[in-house]
């Protein structure tokens, strides 16, 4: 695939505009320094991989660094309710939505966790710096995290790092909804 050749230049502006050096821009996009200097002076067309992994490492979509125009262009991203996913998962009497695009994967997600009475949901460990945004909209849950255990009841919030197993448990009688987000670190893959 051609890259327009502003798409060297676009890296150059996003990456001067965030104050990164071209080694802290390889570290955060997994592109060697060598390329990124090549590429930002227009001396090879990269791959769409690549280009891909350069607009994580800025923080900015894909489009943004095509765009011949040079200016980032305003998120406005909707997500109609016959479009979100309900996950399947190995616990009987927990429901997932997921509420945030396909291209936020990895980056933030947004879900709606229903749980039948006295149902769980244990989870593995997730990347280095995750964190996870829970608020009770229904019911209550017990929410523990390593040596961390807290009852939360309609109304609550917790934010926690997610970087260790963890579970969520409706241990009542009653149903109950939680508002989820996850937020993975910038340096994550």
């Amino acid at each position: 695939m051609e890259h327009p050749p502003m798409i060297g230049k676009n890296i150059q502006k996003l990456r001067s505009a965030r104050n990164l050096t071209l080694n802290v821009l390889s570290e955060r996009s997994g592109v060697s320094k060598a390329m990124l200097s090549q590429i930002e002076s227009d001396k090879v067309n990269p791959t769409v991989a690549t280009v891909w992994k350069i607009a994580r490492g800025l923080g900015v979509d894909l489009h943004d660094l095509l765009d011949a125009s040079g200016g980032p262009k305003r998120k406005f991203v909707v997500n109609r309710s016959e479009a979100i996913k309900v996950l399947d998962t190995d616990e009987h009497g927990v429901t997932i939505k997921v509420f945030s695009p396909l291209e936020m994967a990895g980056d933030l997600e947004i879900y709606l966790l229903q749980f039948e009475p006295n149902t769980s949901l244990p989870s593995d460990a997730h990347f280095p710096n995750t964190e996870e945004f829970l608020t009770v909209m229904k019911g209550s849950v017990v929410v523990t995290a390593g040596d961390n255990r807290v009852e939360l009841h309609k109304g609550d919030f917790l934010a926690y790092h997610a970087d260790i197993e963890h579970t969520i448990a409706n241990e009542s009688a009653s149903s109950a909804v939680v508002h989820m987000v996850v937020r993975y670190s910038p340096s994550n893959p």
